[in-house]
């Protein structure tokens, strides 16, 4: 990745209107997390969250990507639950924002710039940026 640029479409070259794709890169899905990821975000917020898998949380559903602009698509529940998000027939995207309802943690998943930026205590920060099976960098603090 070019120096400076952080992940997304512009680190390929490309021509004005053809991006160039390696073949070896598995693309994201734009908007949502893979399983795996998805799975394995729930496990390290459970093991930094006070209440474990109690642990009350939020999850909100961007209109653009769930296609649904008439109604609020935030659901309340267990972070315990949080995997089965993932399996939900009428959505099939994981969702844009999860949050813990005591605003401990929150999670973000940017449609446009293929990533998922967490916030929140350090160790939880921490234990990403340490996982091999994680693709995480530390974001420049911005004021």
């Amino acid at each position: 990745m070019p120096h400076g640029l952080y992940p997304c479409l512009r680190c390929f070259p490309s021509t004005e209107r053809t991006p160039i794709r390696p073949g070896s890169i598995e693309w994201p899905a734009e908007g949502s997390l893979d399983r795996p990821t998805w799975d394995q975000l729930i496990r390290f917020l459970t093991a930094h969250s006070p209440q474990g898998a109690e642990t009350p949380c939020l999850a909100y559903y961007n209109p653009i990507i769930a296609r649904d602009f008439d109604k609020g698509q935030v659901r309340s529940g267990r972070l315990g639950d949080a995997r089965s998000l993932f399996d939900h027939p009428d959505i099939l995207y994981t969702p844009s924002n999860l949050w813990a309802a005591d605003r401990s943690w929150v999670v973000c998943t940017d449609y446009d710039l293929w990533g998922t930026k967490v916030c929140g205590p350090r160790p939880l920060v921490e234990a990403l940026l340490a996982d091999p099976g994680i693709e995480a960098i530390r974001l420049p603090w911005t004021s």
